[in-house]
C-alpha cells in the first residue's frame, strides 16, 4: 500500500502517523493562564532533548484558528508542569483533553487535588506519580498547521516515593499510560531486559 502525504489533508495525515508513530508517552500538563485559571491538558508528542539540563519538548497544536490554552499560557507566563500519569489516572488523562473555554479550569471541573511546586507558581498534580516543574525555554513552529514545538527545562523533579533504585526509576512500579491511534490508551506489556552494551559515558558523574 501506497500513500501519497500530497493526497491528504491534515487531518487524514494525523490519524495516519498517530496510529503510527506507537506508543507515545503522555505529558499531562498544567499551566496557568494571566487570569490565574489553572488549566490541565494531554499532549502525546512529547519527548526530552537534553539531559543537561534536563529539557522537555512538547508539540501544541491549535483548535480551530486558534493555539490550544496550555501554548498560551506558557508563553505569557513562562512556567508549567509536566506529569506522568499511572493506569489508575486513565479515565482522567483522557477527560482533560475534552475542550473547555479559557475561563474553565479543567483540573476543578474533574475535582483533582493540587499540590503547591517549589520554584513555579504553577499547582502539581497530587495523584501523578512523577510532576516536572519546567521553565520556557524555546518554541519554534513547524508546518503549514504551525504546530509549536515547546522546550522546557525542568527545575525540580517530584517522583512517588518507591519509583527510584539505584538512581533509575522502576518502570513497572510507574505504571505508566501511553497514547496510541483514536481515543485508545496502553499499558506496559512483557518488559524484556537485554545484555548491557557499552556506551561511551555521557558526563564524568
Amino acid at each position: 500500500m501506497r500513500i501519497d502525504p500530497t493526497e491528504l489533508g491534515a487531518e487524514r495525515i494525523y490519524r495516519l502517523m498517530t496510529g503510527i508513530v506507537v506508543p507515545r508517552p503522555i505529558a499531562w500538563v498544567t499551566s496557568l493562564s494571566s487570569k490565574g485559571v489553572l488549566n490541565l491538558a494531554p499532549f502525546s508528542a512529547f519527548t526530552f532533548v537534553s539531559q543537561k539540563p534536563p529539557m522537555l519538548a512538547i508539540s501544541v497544536g491549535r483548535k480551530g484558528a486558534n493555539y490550544k490554552d496550555t501554548a498560551h499560557n506558557i508563553l505569557d507566563t513562562g512556567e508549567y508542569v509536566i506529569h506522568i500519569a499511572d493506569t489508575p489516572l486513565m479515565n482522567a488523562v483522557h477527560d482533560s483533553s475534552v475542550e473547555h473555554p479559557p475561563e474553565i479550569s479543567e483540573v476543578e471541573h474533574l475535582g483533582l487535588e493540587t499540590l503547591p511546586c517549589d520554584l513555579v507558581k504553577v499547582r502539581r498534580l497530587a495523584a501523578a506519580p512523577i510532576a516536572m516543574e519546567c521553565r520556557f525555554r524555546q518554541c519554534l513552529e513547524f508546518g503549514e498547521a504551525k504546530s509549536r514545538l515547546i522546550v522546557g527545562e525542568v527545575v525540580m523533579f517530584h517522583l512517588r516515593d518507591g519509583l527510584v533504585n539505584d538512581g533509575k526509576v522502576e518502570t513497572k512500579a510507574l505504571d505508566p499510560i501511553a497514547r496510541i491511534g483514536g481515543p485508545r490508551y496502553a499499558r506496559l506489556g512483557e518488559i524484556v531486559t537485554l545484555n548491557t552494551v557499552f556506551q561511551t559515558p555521557k558526563s564524568k558523574d
